[in-house]
This record gives structure tokens, C-alpha cells and sequence, in this order.
């Protein structure tokens, strides 16, 4: 089974990392980092990059994809080289995921039209103009597609499709090995908990935010 992971310029490093360190654990699974070039891909603080082993023209049918989101999302919307890449491989993949505003990378590829689906919290509204049904929970799971909610949540959705596809035993064996027990010290990790002057502030200071 090979699972490639896509990077771009600015993507979010725990959207990759954190289905790396799950569903990558996958038994005699491939894990390959692909891009429109190999090299390193800057995240988006700039201070952390992640090699690009293949290109995506190297991977053109992958078992399962994964498409982190982040900043740099936003460019790749009219990518049609990277749109393009994943209408082929999804023609083909087992499952086909994303992680934060990946999504919105698959949606704009066409992929989820119709289909219920996830994103970060600020750009979960934006599904609607490509025909998704957008809702909150933290991992969706529509035919084989399975989106997840904001950056950590990779994490869950990467569980999830290991369980899915390894049993529940090995998922569990994965949680315990990297010790994911979240015991976080404020209560303020989705907008329906945290205070809502923040939430307004992260609002307005969205680039999902009309006018910005």
C-alpha cells in the first residue's frame, strides 16, 4: 500500500506530520512525500521543511491520499497541475483524505461535491460554494473520502483510517506507542468552547474573512 502525503509552499506541518506518525504506521505501507518538484517545501512559519522525495507525476496512483492544509492553501486552488494530480489519483486510490483546509483542495478538484465533509473552523463555511455538505465534527467520513477538521485533528483522522484499515487492535497499539492522550491545559481548542472575544478575533483577522 502506498500513501502519499502532497506538500506545497506554506502548508501546515502538523497537517502532514500528524497522518505520518498515525495512518504512516500502517504494516508494509509506503509512505512517500510528493510535490510538483522533490526538495524541501517550506512550512508555513518558514522555519521548518519537509523533503519531497517524488513528484507528483512520480506517484500517479497512490492508495491513499492525503492533503494537508495551511496558509499556502490558498494559491493552490487554481493549481490546476496539483488539481489535476488529485482528480487522477483520487480515480484510483482507496481512500482519499485531507486535514484542515486541505479540504478545500479537494473540493476545489471537484472531489467532494455532494458529499459531507470537514475544514478548519474559520474556512468550514467555504465547502458550500463547491457543492460539499460542511460540518463540524472533528473527522468526516463520506464513502472513502475522510476529511479532518483543524491541524491536530489529523492526528484522530489518521487513527481513524488505521483503524478502518488494520483493526482496532493496531490503532490502538499506534495510539498507546505515540501516546496520544490529549490532556490540554485550557479548554479552548473549538469555537463553540473558547471565549468569544477570541473567536471574533481570529474572525477578523481570517484570510476567510470577505474583504480580506
Amino acid at each position: 500500500m502506498q500513501i502519499a502525503i502532497v506538500l506545497f509552499d506554506r502548508f501546515t506541518a502538523l497537517d502532514a506530520v500528524g497522518p505520518y506518525e498515525t495512518l504512516g504506521r500502517l504494516p508494509d505501507a509506503e509512505t512517500v512525500f510528493v510535490a510538483e518538484r522533490t526538495g524541501p517545501v517550506r512550512t508555513d512559519t518558514g522555519n521548518l521543511a519537509l523533503t519531497a522525495d517524488r513528484t507528483l507525476a512520480d506517484v500517479p496512483a497512490p492508495d491513499i491520499v492525503v492533503v494537508p492544509g495551511g496558509p499556502g492553501q490558498t494559491p493552490q486552488m487554481e493549481n490546476e497541475p496539483l488539481l489535476d494530480w488529485l482528480r487522477t489519483a483520487d480515480a484510483t486510490s482507496t481512500w482519499t483524505t485531507s486535514v484542515c483546509t486541505g479540504s478545500l483542495l479537494l473540493a476545489a478538484a471537484g472531489l467532494l461535491r455532494g458529499r459531507r465533509a470537514t475544514s478548519h473552523w474559520l474556512a468550514l463555511e467555504h465547502l458550500r460554494r463547491f457543492g460539499a455538505e460542511p460540518t463540524g465534527e472533528r473527522v468526516v467520513t463520506d464513502g472513502k473520502y475522510v476529511t479532518a477538521a483543524g491541524v491536530s485533528s489529523g492526528i484522530d483522522m489518521g487513527l481513524t483510517l488505521l483503524g478502518r484499515i488494520a483493526g482496532d487492535d493496531h490503532a490502538r497499539a499506534v495510539q498507546l506507542l505515540t501516546e496520544y492522550d490529549p490532556q490540554p491545559p485550557y479548554d479552548a481548542g473549538s469555537p463553540q468552547k473558547a471565549p468569544a472575544d477570541l473567536v471574533a478575533r481570529l474572525r477578523e483577522a481570517s484570510r476567510f474573512t470577505p474583504g480580506r
